[in-house]
């Protein structure tokens, strides 16, 4: 036999020799506590919608979003990122519902808050396209622009009619300029000092929103890309974070996870504040299409979406399988 010395001198494969091995010397672990589920509730329904593109999501009703937001709680997830889901009829130009004391969002809010307390985040989604007729996050101006300024006085309103119903974290996701100064002050002017701005700091103009456009029941004409990220940049990024730093955001995001890491790994080593990813709904249903076709592993492609989200530096996912995970994990 060939004498070879002590070659190889290093033996890395000594540290993954077995799970037990493999677990103590992990260098990046996933917690139910950095996990939030994102959840759509949906206005005039009596049973839950399934969503077909998010095999295993659906459209909640009052009742089986109080059931989901406990789950969730029980399973040690940190929050709930609430959705709204107007009745048709009920979209307008400017996004009313999205401001009415007794909107489908409001409501929700409050009837989460009393199901978990503070037993769980209860954060909402503070943006106006769920709510308006045309589909886009903000007011138009009349050449059928998105008027940045005069969406942010949206802005200011839904602020303040969501802290109102009691919500603990509010999430600015429409890009418009100032919107996190705007948001914060508004909130600040009513004595609703502790309520927390999760920034949507960098949220890209992606292929991946197809389904949730679904979810959401999305009336979009047109595109979004006057005001979401270009997809190229990533410089921009960070010049974003710092204006969302400067304006007061508590917590900042990416948007989408994974075809963004790199932006995600970026802002996490810029940013003294956490920092947030939210895996959408295209990378859900990716994994889930090919799981359903026996092509992947779902369980372990979970998990390792999850982990290369954290590993990237995210303190908190938002991912819709928050408290499946959280079980598992």
């Amino acid at each position: 036999m060939t004498d070879y010395g002590s070659f190889p001198g290093t033996r890395p494969r000594r540290l993954r020799v077995n799970p037990v091995m493999r677990r103590m010397v992990a260098e990046t672990r996933v917690h139910p506590a950095d996990l939030i589920l994102p959840a759509f509730v949906r206005e005039g329904i009596s049973e839950p919608v399934a969503i077909s593109a998010m095999p295993g999501v659906v459209q909640h009703t009052l009742d089986t979003l109080r059931k989901a937001a406990a789950e969730a709680a029980s399973a040690g997830v940190s929050g709930i990122m609430l959705f709204g889901v107007p009745e048709e009829a009920r979209k307008d130009a400017t996004g009313s519902a999205g401001t009415d004391p007794d909107g489908i969002l409001q409501v929700a809010i409050r009837a989460v808050k009393a199901e978990v307390g503070d037993d769980l985040l209860v954060m909402s989604d503070l943006c106006l396209d769920e709510f308006t007729d045309h589909g886009h996050c903000g007011v138009l101006d009349g050449e059928g622009r998105v008027d940045n300024d005069a969406t942010l006085e949206r802005y200011a309103e839904m602020a303040q009619v969501q802290a109102d119903a009691g919500v603990h974290v509010v999430g600015p996701s429409g890009m418009m300029d100032g919107q996190i100064g705007v948001v914060r002050d508004a909130l600040d002017t009513i004595g609703k000092e502790d309520v927390a701005i999760l920034a949507y700091t960098a949220k890209y103009s992606s292929a991946f929103y197809g389904p949730f456009r679904e979810a959401v029941g999305s009336s979009l004409r047109g595109d979004r890309k006057t005001y979401q990220q270009d997809p190229a940049n990533a410089r921009e990024a960070l010049r974003e974070l710092a204006l969302d730093l400067e304006e007061g955001a508590d917590m900042v995001m990416v948007k989408p996870a994974l075809p963004y890491l790199d932006i995600l790994a970026r802002i996490a080593e810029s940013s003294d504040v956490p920092v947030a990813a939210y895996q959408i709904s295209g990378e859900y249903a990716m994994v889930e299409a090919a799981a359903e076709k026996g092509w992947i592993d779902r369980d372990a492609a979970i998990l390792e979406t999850l982990t290369g989200i954290k590993r990237a530096g995210a303190s908190m996912i938002l991912t819709y399988w928050a408290t499946e995970a959280a079980h598992r994990l």
